[in-house]
């Protein structure tokens, strides 16, 4: 689900320098575009190094550790997309209300997505909660 969802926002960044109000942009906006761009797409390439790991790789393969390397990609290029979705949404919301509603909006959404994203797994690895799959 993470891999369309990356690809599409890369899709739509891709277009966005393209457009004629792009230029109209501040400098410091425009940086904040490149900074959701680059992290878009190095989330991007980070999801799809799994595939490429594992197809390249072949058998025999040490399973564990493939799933090791995949996970901290993921964890990595989740990151990255956080600070991508942020990046957006402070350009978005600047360019249609200003400052004074893009520093709180942006910052409602990174603690929203810390929040879910990190924090609510780590916090429930840290007590030892156990799935609903694992019958406790």
């Amino acid at each position: 689900m993470v891999i369309p969802g990356a690809t599409v926002l890369l899709a739509f960044l891709l277009t966005v320098p393209f457009a004629s109000g792009f230029p109209r942009l501040s400098p410091g906006n425009q940086g904040v575009f490149f900074l959701a761009f680059i992290s878009t797409a190095l989330a991007v390439v980070l999801l799809l190094a799994e595939g490429a790991y594992h197809r390249l790789r072949g058998k025999p393969h040490d399973k564990g550790l493939l799933i090791k390397t995949a996970t901290r990609q993921m964890v990595a290029a989740l990151a990255l997309l956080g600070v991508a979705l942020v990046s957006v949404v402070f350009l978005v919301t600047d360019v249609l209300f200003g400052p004074w509603a893009s520093v709180p909006v942006s910052t409602a959404v990174f603690v929203i997505l810390v929040v879910n994203w990190f924090g609510l797994p780590l916090l429930r690895r840290w007590r030892g909660d156990a799935d609903a799959r694992d019958g406790r």
